[in-house]
């Protein structure tokens, strides 16, 4: 048991070894090495290449585990610590400088100097940045990429970033093996000025006049210790000397086993260095980009047409059921199987003159009632013609039907009775045959009569798939029965209850006075077809939903597809950027981080795609619109639906690479090439 005087030791390795498995045969490295090395010492190991002296300080900077032995660092045993709590220690502890400099490439020397206070969730990052910088006389260069540095000026990040969270251990790898003697010269002098200021350096190298700035030499060979000898360094004799306000070494304790080593929660300096880590990714790969995102905006484009073209036919349906006028009962002859032959004769019962006055006194909630003679006909204004729907109807049609004209009037009674030749024509009729003229007062000719134009109809539109309810002309009953079709019989009729809750019961009433005006014995099927506004509004909606709902299937499986494209990316991107994770790692980054980088890097490359894909769904909703003539409707819980699809897909699809680059090991992703 230690005294309280007694100092505990920086490191302390007891029989370490370390092994590879390389295919069928195992690579011995470490062979039991042991050494200790107290705080505030100055030491190099040396050794050839193969000698072991990397994989050994790859171990004491907690980037790899030995395959056996003890490791005891800072009076802590850490040879089986979890890969995030190696993390914290390293983070809390030791500062890396290494030979390739691993810098950001896409990333200012102050991002990168401070890159591991964000993963500490160290307060003043700027400032502590600024201020190692402008000691490692970079001051001029904070904003420069590590592409715009010198060697000499890389490694003086490295090392600014090593000392940002003021660590006990600096472990440099072969600090001068990318730079100039000049530049080396430099470099190993600040090392022996951080060491003077009470900081363990440790340093890795194969060259015995590196190592002769040291206070101590320990030799490796096939991976045992060979030697372990105290040096007399090389006097340096410079004046510059990094403040002990700037690196503010903590003082000499253990790090007792009891404190438990935890990263802080996630911060919004950790959330926005993810944000604009993943948005240097994006923008470093432009085009690989957009096509990622390319199947996420055609998904989610589609999935807001078809929802547009689905709620704007909803609404049709609607304006179609409201202009055949509020609780109105349709009557057609024929029974309901046989409504797709009407015609045939001798297949149902037809409807007449005196059916319509045998309805009417059907039931006292009757309020009022039309019959209606209909038939396809050519309607001619000088030069132009077009083929419309003739509907012959008396005066109660404009009530019933909500058919008041928006220019000119309906016709009269009186008209109906004389069967005048006077007509209102539906805006599809007008367009063709008049364009902006005003046809009121005109005069048309309907299968070669002369008809006056005395209104036009108030627009119903189209609906859904059906015809359109604007291309038709309106006359009197009795003109079209007399004057142009020639018939006794009406195609339909529309009955007006005094309430929806009297829909039912008039029903039932008029069946029970057809099928007996009709003799229709017991059991026998109805010769005519009764339907309420409701029934068909329902039967129109569930058509509506299910041509909606195969439609967007279609585009859910397209933004499935693009989902897979964002999966297939992600991993390319965990495999380009390997030795960044690494890296990032080293510095202190936990799994969870790595995890949120890239989650957050696939959840971006899926909302830009569907914020396009919002767009483009508007534009080509709208497009339909106008081209096609079918009502589109866009509303905002289409564009939520598929917005967060889009992210999901973002979540889901790019979790798999996520947590792929999470597991790797620091070590390893830093060797990868």
């Amino acid at each position: 048991m230690k005294t309280a005087t007694e100092k505990t030791a920086a490191i302390e390795i007891k029989n370490i070894a370390h092994s590879y498995i390389m295919g069928e045969h195992e690579l011995k490295v470490l062979k039991g090495v042991s050494l200790k090395i107290e705080e505030g010492e100055f030491v190099a190991i040396v050794g050839h290449s193969g000698s072991g002296k990397s994989t050994l300080m790859q171990i004491m900077g907690l980037l790899d585990r030995p395959t056996s032995g003890q490791y005891f660092l800072l009076g802590r045993d850490v040879s089986c610590l979890s890969d995030d709590e190696g993390a914290v220690l390293r983070s809390k502890t030791i500062g890396f400088v290494f030979q390739a400099f691993n810098l950001l490439a896409r990333t200012s020397a102050l991002d990168n100097v401070i890159l591991p206070m964000v993963y500490s969730g160290q307060k003043h990052r700027g400032e502590r940045g600024q201020e190692l910088l402008r000691e490692m006389g970079l001051e001029g260069r904070t904003q420069h990429k590590p592409n715009e540095l010198s060697g000499g000026e890389q490694q003086r990040v490295a090392i600014a970033r090593a000392l940002v969270n003021k660590p006990r251990i600096i472990l440099a790898d072969e600090p001068t093996g990318n730079v100039d003697s000049r530049q080396a010269d430099e470099i190993l002098h600040r090392l022996v000025n951080l060491n003077k200021q009470g900081i363990t350096v440790i340093i890795v190298t194969h060259e015995t006049s590196i190592a002769a700035y040291t206070r101590r030499i320990i030799r490796l060979k096939d991976g045992v210790i060979i030697e372990d000898v105290p040096n007399i360094p090389i006097q340096v004799d410079r004046k510059e000397q990094i403040p002990v306000s700037v690196l503010a070494v903590p003082s000499t304790i253990a790090i007792s086993p009891a404190v438990k080593l935890e990263h802080p929660e996630l911060n919004m300096a950790e959330l926005k260095e993810h944000i604009i880590t993943s948005l240097r990714a994006m923008a470093a790969n432009k085009v690989r980009s957009f096509l990622s995102m390319l199947g996420v905006l055609i998904g989610v484009a589609g999935v807001i047409a078809v929802m547009a073209v689905g709620a704007g036919a909803q609404k049709s349906i609607q304006a179609r059921i409201a202009s055949l006028g509020s609780n109105v009962i349709m009557l057609f002859p024929g029974a309901p199987n046989m409504r797709g032959v009407q015609g045939a004769v001798g297949d149902y019962s037809r409807l007449t003159l005196d059916d319509v006055k045998a309805v009417r006194n059907a039931s006292l909630n009757i309020v009022d009632i039309y019959g209606e003679a209909e038939a396809n006909v050519r309607v001619v204004y000088q030069d132009k013609n077009t083929i419309a729907e003739l509907q012959g109807v008396p005066i109660s049609y404009e009530s019933i039907r909500s058919a008041k004209p928006e220019n000119g009037r309906f016709f009269t009674e009186d008209e109906d009775v004389s069967r005048s030749r006077v007509v209102l024509l539906g805006q599809t009729v007008v367009n063709n045959l008049f364009g902006d003229e005003n046809p009121v007062g005109k005069i048309v000719k309907i299968n070669k009569e002369n008809f006056n134009v005395v209104g036009i109809l108030p627009v119903k539109g189209f609906s859904g798939g059906f015809s359109d309810q604007d291309n038709m002309v309106v006359v009197p009953l009795q003109t079209a029965m007399k004057r142009v079709l020639n018939t006794t019989y009406l195609h339909e009729m529309a009955i007006q209850c005094d309430s929806s809750e009297s829909i039912q019961p008039v029903i039932d009433d008029i069946e029970a006075m057809l099928r007996k005006r009709h003799h229709l014995a017991s059991g026998k099927e109805n010769d005519f077809t009764l339907r309420n506004n409701a029934q068909m509004q329902a039967t129109l909606s569930e058509t509506t939903k299910t041509l909606s709902t195969l439609l967007g299937t279609v585009a859910i499986i397209s933004l499935l597809v693009g989902g897979v494209s964002i999966m297939n990316i992600m991993l390319v991107s965990v495999n380009e950027r390997t030795r960044e994770i690494g890296l990032r790692k080293a510095v202190g980054a936990p799994r969870r981080a790595i995890l949120i980088q890239f989650l957050m890097e696939s959840s971006l490359l899926c909302v830009l795609g569907g914020m396009m894909g919002i767009l483009l769904g508007i534009l080509v909703s709208f497009t339909i619109s106008q081209l096609a003539g079918w009502v589109t409707s866009v509303t905002i819980q289409s564009i939520v639906l598929a917005f967060a699809f889009s992210v999901g897909i973002g979540i889901v699809f790019g979790f798999w690479p996520a947590y792929t680059a999470s597991l790797l090991s620091p070590i390893k992703a830093l060797r990868y090439e």
